[in-house]
């Protein structure tokens, strides 16, 4: 895994480039395996047509395994929100496909949930989706200091998510996310979250 950090000033002296516009900020890099803590592919292949064959939209899933007490949640999602009882229909498919075919050894929790406010990112398209929107981002390395930044999703091109911070352009790679989560309204107004 390798990583590099780029600031770009570019058509101005450094001094006045400070003074008039944010200084971008570029995070890459190279990763070998899955990002953003991505949970093995054999769960994801047999979790997300049972949740889609179900008529909901499977947001994510996250996998912490533990010889006691591991987790298995799955997110899910439909146009019309999601109630207790989209929850409890989509919890019961999953328990009787995965008793069947024992994809996880030992004992673990299996948890269905909507995304809720803090809405978790786990694809790229994700980001596209909330334009606008402001999230904290986690990083597996640090930039300017930080390994989290908050910021207003301004634009996602290619894998390349640009973030505005206050008066701070992050331009990161989507490779470079260990985890993303919306941060609510509510939040913003406290002043939560700021990723600092």
């Amino acid at each position: 895994m390798g990583f590099f950090i780029l600031g770009l000033r570019i058509g101005r002296p450094p001094v006045e480039m400070l003074m008039e516009e944010p200084l971008a900020l570029f995070l890459c890099a190279k990763f070998n395996e899955n990002t953003m803590k991505q949970p093995p592919v054999h769960l994801v292949n047999l979790i997300e047509p049972i949740v889609e064959g179900l008529g909901y939209e499977c947001v994510g899933i996250e996998y912490n395994p533990h010889p006691r007490h591991g987790l298995l949640r799955v997110y899910i999602d439909s146009a019309n929100g999601i109630l207790v009882d989209d929850c409890s229909k989509v919890s019961h498919q999953i328990s009787g496909v995965l008793d069947v075919e024992d994809p996880i050894p030992g004992n673990y929790q299996l948890e269905v949930s909507s995304p809720g406010t803090e809405r978790p990112f786990f694809h790229l398209h994700q980001f596209e989706k909330f334009i606008g929107s402001t999230v904290l981002v986690n990083l597996y390395q640090a930039i300017a200091g930080r390994k989290k930044i908050t910021g207003v999703i301004e634009k996602v091109v290619d894998n390349i998510i640009t973030l505005r911070e206050a008066d701070q352009i992050f331009e990161v790679s989507y490779e470079a996310m260990s985890k993303a989560r919306m941060v609510p309204e509510y939040l913003i107004d406290k002043g939560g979250r700021n990723g600092k």
